[in-house]
């Protein structure tokens, strides 16, 4: 069976956009804290080979950058990747090695899951994030955070996201104050 790693990079306020889009005033706010030692640690985090779970917005954006950068370890991993995407489109794909998920994420995910294979890594979509930890399919997520206030911007977890509580299982920091958090899924929040 495979494991899902939900992976991003967040602000201490919990932003995860960084692209200029929908008029976003600071994009690329991670830039001034990215070192050979920090892509080092996201690179161990992936592990030697992996997939990649996306979202229709994030596989677009990858798809125009990622195919045309010079090979690197990082690039090498995603462009291999079999990109498993939610869409309802899944003809317009066109990075490749891919495969549409399915009409329900949830469904869908769990089928991809079950079978052999290698482990799944979701970067972005904190749409998706939220209802793969509603339904426990995340089995560990990984937040790069940097010592940043954004103050707006898209959230790491969308609002109305179920409550649970996770087990710190790793953290690593990188001398331009990246904290690289691995937490696992430990139980549905309960209320008082």
């Amino acid at each position: 069976m495979r494991k899902l790693k939900i992976m991003e990079h967040v602000s201490l306020d919990g932003v995860i956009q960084s692209s200029g889009e929908d008029g976003f005033p600071y994009a690329d706010w991670t830039a001034p804290y990215r070192t050979p030692a920090g892509r080092d640690e996201v690179l161990a985090a992936h592990g030697g080979r992996f997939d990649l779970l996306l979202g229709r917005r994030t596989y677009d954006m990858w798809s125009d950058y990622w195919p045309k950068v010079p090979a690197s370890p990082m690039a090498d991993g995603l462009n291999a990747a079999t990109k498993f995407v939610v869409t309802h489109r899944p003809e317009s794909l066109a990075w490749g090695p891919f495969e549409g998920v399915g009409p329900d994420p949830v469904e869908g995910v769990r089928r991809i899951k079950s079978k052999a294979g290698l482990d799944l890594v979701l970067w972005g979509s904190s749409t998706l994030t939220s209802t793969l930890l509603e339904h426990g399919l995340a089995d560990e997520v990984m937040l790069i955070l940097y010592p940043v206030l954004v103050g707006t911007g898209k959230r790491f977890f969308a609002e109305g996201t179920p409550g649970c509580s996770f087990e710190l299982a790793s953290t690593k920091t990188t001398p331009s104050g990246l904290v690289l958090n691995t937490y696992r899924f430990a139980a549905p929040l309960r209320p008082a």
